[in-house]
Order: structure tokens, then C-alpha cells, then sequence
């Protein structure tokens, strides 16, 4: 039995010292089941693998001409379209995997800070080709996915974010550098960037 010593000698834990560490529970709690975890790593890479191939099939950035969309920018819509369903298909079959609906409010979050960067790249797009300025998107692409993926990789894994920032360097770079070599930043940031960061996704974080 304790002495009545020890027992003055040894308060109970303070009730506010609990309530914080159940606060602090809670809140980490609600951090994790806030993440976005459908984020697609194998579905990535096989949107990088695509990217590689436009990038070798369409060559150096072209101007397309006023009003025109030539054979350059053909063949990278063509890209994104086919990125963006790989994308749809990966993401959905992660989320089934992991049982978990993409009609939640992580989903509308992560929409929420992913398109509005991407809308303005489309909306910049038709102004860069009508004034001529079509050897200048990949700097422009890159610098706005960059910018998308940061901010929905805001509300995911911490590995996200980080792609959205190299890809914004690389849009840096590419309006730093001659238009010429707009092809290369192109495979770099959409081709190997994303295969290396959709292999530790897809490893890390459960496809």
C-alpha cells in the first residue's frame, strides 16, 4: 500500500493535462480524415510515360498562329485530355480500393483548390495562341499545374505539394531559357517528375 506520503509526493495527472492530450488527439484525428488519399501514384506514372512520348513525338514548341492550333499544340491537348482521363480512372479505382467515396467533402476540397489554377491556364492558353505566343505555354503550363498541385496537395500527402513546386520551378526556368527548349522542360516536369513522384505515391500511400 502507498504511503500517504507518496501519494502527496505523487498528485494524479491534472485534468487539463488530459483534456490537451485529448485535444491534440482529436485534432490530428480530424487532420488525417481531412486528406485527400486518392491522389493516383501508379496512375501518375503512366501520365508521365504518356508525357514522354508527346513530348519526343511533338518536338520543340511550334507557333501555332493567329487563331490556328497547330500540329505542337495538337498533339499536347491531345496529352492532356488522355492525362486527365488516366487521372479520373486511376483516382477512382485508388478511392475504391481503399474504400473510400470521392463524393465526400475531401474530394470537393481538393477539386476546390486544384481547378481554379487550371482554369485560368486554359483560359491563358487561347490568349497565348492568338498573340502568338505558343512557343511560351510550357513555361505557362507548368507554372500553373505546378501552382494547381500545391494547393490541392495542400489538402493530401505531404509528397504533393512537392511536385507542384518543382513543376513551378520548371515553368521558371522555362520562360527564363529559349522557347526552344520548351519540349525538354515539357518531358522533364510532365514526363520524369511525375513518373518519380507517382512511384513514391504509389508505393508510399497505397497505389
Amino acid at each position: 500500500m502507498y504511503s500517504q506520503e507518496h501519494m502527496r509526493a505523487s498528485p494524479p495527472e491534472a485534468i487539463h493535462d488530459r483534456a490537451a492530450d485529448n485535444l491534440r488527439f482529436i485534432r490530428d484525428t480530424m487532420s488525417r480524415a481531412a486528406e485527400f488519399t486518392a491522389v493516383p501514384g501508379w496512375g501518375g506514372v503512366a501520365m508521365g510515360v504518356t508525357a514522354l512520348a508527346t513530348a519526343a513525338l511533338a518536338g520543340p514548341p511550334r507557333d501555332a498562329g493567329a487563331g490556328g492550333w497547330g500540329s505542337w499544340l495538337g498533339w499536347w491537348l491531345g496529352e492532356a485530355a488522355l492525362a486527365v482521363l488516366i487521372g479520373l480512372v486511376a483516382m477512382a479505382h485508388k478511392a475504391r480500393r481503399a474504400g473510400v467515396t470521392l463524393a465526400g467533402a475531401q474530394t470537393r476540397r481538393f477539386a476546390l483548390a486544384f481547378l481554379p489554377a487550371l482554369a485560368a491556364g486554359a483560359v491563358l492558353t487561347l490568349v497565348f495562341v492568338d498573340e502568338h505566343l505558343t512557343r511560351r505555354l510550357p513555361g505557362l503550363w507548368l507554372l500553373l499545374y505546378g501552382a494547381a498541385v500545391t494547393s490541392g496537395g495542400a489538402l493530401s500527402v505531404r509528397v504533393v505539394p512537392l511536385l507542384g513546386a518543382a513543376c513551378m520551378i520548371l515553368g521558371v526556368a522555362a520562360f527564363a531559357t529559349p522557347p526552344a527548349w520548351g519540349h525538354i522542360y515539357m518531358a522533364a516536369g510532365f514526363g520524369v517528375l511525375q513518373i518519380a513522384f507517382g512511384i513514391v505515391i504509389g508505393r508510399r500511400y497505397g497505389g
